[in-house]
């Protein structure tokens, strides 16, 4: 007896259900049976005839008059409306995208006959225009023109307006921060990176143009000549020839159709091959950049030496004062307000304000591109529709700088920073660490007053960072102005900073120089961070009592009642399998909850019913001769000449 092997379906594919595939199959026949009716009636031997007559002639000249009319007037009416519903927010936003879409859900002659009650002879406008500037609409090449614009304008909002949804502002703060005005961030950033919604958009309105039928023989009449386009002819020759209507359908299906195909991708958001092989381009790693050659001459770093002076209210509250050639490194949990802090500098954020100074002119009401504060978002957001080359040119061109001399800036300074012969990829061709230094040679390259980095290393690799790290330790020094720098890495806030500005809850915790706040953290996150116990609490004759619960004596008590954090150093952990006896006046019972690798030696996490959770640093020896593994019951005990209190 033969067996047949069991069918295996692909890896992550399905069986379809025959209650669902019996209904699409269907739906799928409905769609294309009037389709497959139109090309079996066709009289396909005089479809040539008929197209070539002088009345379809006329017809087919005059739509597209008409089509091409009213694609430009949505254009220039229909993009600006898709931006302000993208991105303003205003009273009556719901009701003003109703009207936009009223023209989609509205019957086609209801819409005439509203043309008509507002542009007719006896309309709400039509007797205006028709005195003042001798203009009537009704039955008339214009008044097919608006009809066909109001019936189609809406594809082109919709399809512009969910692109620029789906645009991350952060590109056009960004070239803000450079100094391009917001009509040229539109023009040059926000345009180029939304053209396909602006293709597809702008396809279907004058696919939909040239197809309206409705609107217009309401509104325009059907006049041979002047307002009788394709559909309305059709309209006409099923009455006189149908075999001739037949073959003028064909014609305006065959447009639709060839529209729609052209835009598989855009619309409908099928994925779309790359030019070339079809393969994805895959960005090199940092150790294949190609090097630039050496600049002779370096530009200058600042325009000038600045000093900061900020007042900042709302959520972030600080008075911040800085030297020129400062760097700040802001630190502190997430929600602390660092980013509100730097949107604040460059007054894109309504959550604080900064009463903004640097040297000597007052920045305070002047829009973000004429502040001279550039801007390094966690990203980049590089241009993706610009080289390396025209993004690090693109503030100086902002600025006015010809295109020569702005192009040899910028090249000047991606040569400085490593990346000179990535001059002509774009950001998709590099790697991240490439993309950072591209980044930052865009903002240095304006010569800003204030330079802001918002965790700039974050997203690199720890051999990229390093590489990364040194570069920039070496381009800040040259720096004229003052930088802020938001990081979570304590080796970038002591390696990179003059100064480390803790925050915690839009608030000032600390403000020192990276050794003092090493020492001496007023901040548990911060001590943390650091790789430290840390616990806050209140001063009592003996020691402190803990927030968390617990006592911790301390060699040098604080005034009893004063608010203070104690840190403890791993290593000065000590961990027993036994009660210690001896000097120690710190002693918890606790539970091992982990144990992790930390260079050669194991951190391990303790939790105790008596104590706040505490980290011990210990050898591999140690722990192997204690026998720790997780869940194991042991003791901690603390020197109280190992804690250290500062007062909060």
């Amino acid at each position: 007896m033969i067996r047949r092997r069991p069918t295996r379906r692909a890896p992550g594919r399905t069986r379809t259900p025959v209650t669902l595939a019996v209904p699409a199959l269907l739906a799928v026949a409905f769609l294309l049976l009037p389709l497959v009716g139109i090309l079996a009636r066709t009289s396909w031997g005089e479809v040539g005839t008929h197209l070539t007559s002088p009345a379809t002639v006329e017809a087919l000249e005059l739509s597209l008059l008409v089509s091409f009319w009213a694609l430009a007037l949505s254009l220039v009416l229909g993009v600006p409306l898709a931006w302000l519903l993208a991105r303003v927010d205003f009273p009556g936003k719901a009701f003003v995208r109703s009207l936009v879409l009223l023209p989609m859900v509205l019957p086609p002659t209801v819409g005439g006959v509203a043309l008509l009650l507002a542009f007719g002879r006896r309309g709400l406008l039509g007797p205006w225009m028709e005195d003042t500037f001798g203009i009537t609409l009704p039955f008339h090449t214009s008044g097919a023109v608006v009809a066909a614009t109001f019936v189609a304008m809406p594809f082109l909002v919709i399809s512009l307006e969910g692109a620029l949804g789906g645009l991350r502002p952060r590109y056009e703060e960004t070239a803000a921060s450079l100094g391009a005005s917001p009509v040229r961030v539109f023009a040059t950033v926000t345009l180029p990176m939304v053209a396909p919604g602006l293709v597809a958009g702008a396809a279907l309105t004058w696919a939909r143009a040239l197809g309206e039928f409705g609107a217009t023989i309401t509104f325009a009449g059907n006049l041979p000549g002047t307002t009788q386009t394709l559909p309305l002819q059709v309209y006409l020759l099923l009455q006189s020839s149908p075999e001739a209507a037949t073959s003028v359908s064909l014609l305006l299906l065959f447009i639709a159709m060839a529209v729609l195909i052209a835009l598989r991708g855009r619309w409908t958001g099928t994925p779309r091959p790359a030019p070339g092989s079809g393969k994805p381009a895959v960005p090199p790693k940092d150790d294949e950049n190609p090097p630039g050659e050496a600049a002779d001459t370096l530009p200058p770093t600042a325009r000038e030496l600045c000093s900061l002076h900020a007042d900042v209210t709302g959520f972030t509250h600080l008075t911040l004062d800085a030297e020129p050639g400062t760097t700040i490194a802001v630190v502190g949990p997430n929600g602390a307000g660092k980013t509100t802090l730097l949107r604040a500098l460059l007054g894109l954020t309504p959550r604080a304000h900064a009463a903004l100074r640097l040297g000597a002119v007052d920045v305070t009401a002047l829009p973000p591109h004429r502040r001279g504060v550039a801007w390094v978002p966690q990203d980049g957001a590089l241009f993706p529709h610009l080289s390396a080359l025209g993004n690090t040119a693109y503030g100086l061109r902002a600025q006015g700088v010809g295109r020569a001399e702005a192009r040899r800036t910028a090249q000047l300074w991606l040569d400085r920073l490593g990346v000179g012969g990535l001059a002509h990829r774009k950001p998709a061709q590099v790697s991240g660490g490439q993309a950072q230094r591209v980044a930052l040679a865009r903002a240095l390259a304006t010569r800003p007053r204030l330079l802001l980095l918002d965790e700039p290393l974050a997203a690199l690799d720890q051999t990229t960072r390093v590489r990364v790290r040194h570069t920039l330790r070496g381009h800040l020094e040259g720096f004229g102005g003052v930088c802020l720098m938001v990081t979570h890495d304590p080796v970038e806030a002591v390696s990179l900073a003059d100064r480390v500005l803790v925050l915690d809850e839009g608030r000032v915790v600390q403000d020192a120089p990276p050794a003092e706040v090493a020492r001496h953290p007023r901040s548990p996150w911060v001590a943390r961070m650091l790789g430290r116990n840390a616990w806050p609490g209140t001063a009592t004759a003996d020691g402190l009592a803990l927030t968390g619960g617990g006592t911790l004596i301390v060699a040098d008590p604080l005034p009893p009642g004063t608010r203070a954090l104690a840190t403890v150093a791993p290593e000065a952990v000590s961990v027993h399998r036994d009660r210690p006896g001896g000097s120690p006046r710190n002693v918890w019972p606790g539970t091992v909850r982990e144990i992790t690798s930390s260079g050669g030696r194991l951190r391990v996490l303790i939790t105790s019913e008596r104590a706040p959770d505490l980290v011990a640093e210990i050898t591999p020896g140690a722990a192997a001769e204690l026998g720790l593994a997780e869940g194991v019951p042991v003791w901690t005990s603390v020197k109280a000449t190992e804690v250290t209190v500062v007062t909060l």
